[in-house]
């Protein structure tokens, strides 16, 4: 009498085991593409938009500020802790924005 071959399944083939490598890199790519922002850095050149109205406030008081340390009211180490403050008050007042403006 001759043996019938043992039914082998699906999921124990190596057709199978290729498709769940392939699943899983997919799955890693769509992460990756949704995190590509938290991966990668920004350009270096992204500046915040023009209409940004804490980029704006920013820009006035950094300005102010800077007049002062030419001034001599205030030294370096002062004027790097009013702009902090600065950049506080200004998304305080103005809420949120897009960051402050290149320097």
């Amino acid at each position: 009498m001759v043996d019938s071959p043992e039914k082998v399944s699906f999921l124990d083939r190596p057709l199978a085991r290729v498709c769940a490598v392939g699943i899983a890199l997919l799955m890693v790519a769509v992460l990756g593409w949704m995190h590509r922002d938290d991966i990668l850095p920004s350009p270096e050149g992204a500046a915040p938009a023009a209409d940004d109205p804490v980029a704006r406030c920013l820009a006035e008081r950094s300005g102010d500020i800077d007049r002062m340390v030419a001034e001599g009211t205030i030294t370096a180490e002062q004027a790097q802790l009013f702009k902090g403050r600065a950049e506080a008050l200004c998304q305080a007042q103005q809420g949120g924005g897009s960051g402050p403006p290149p320097q």
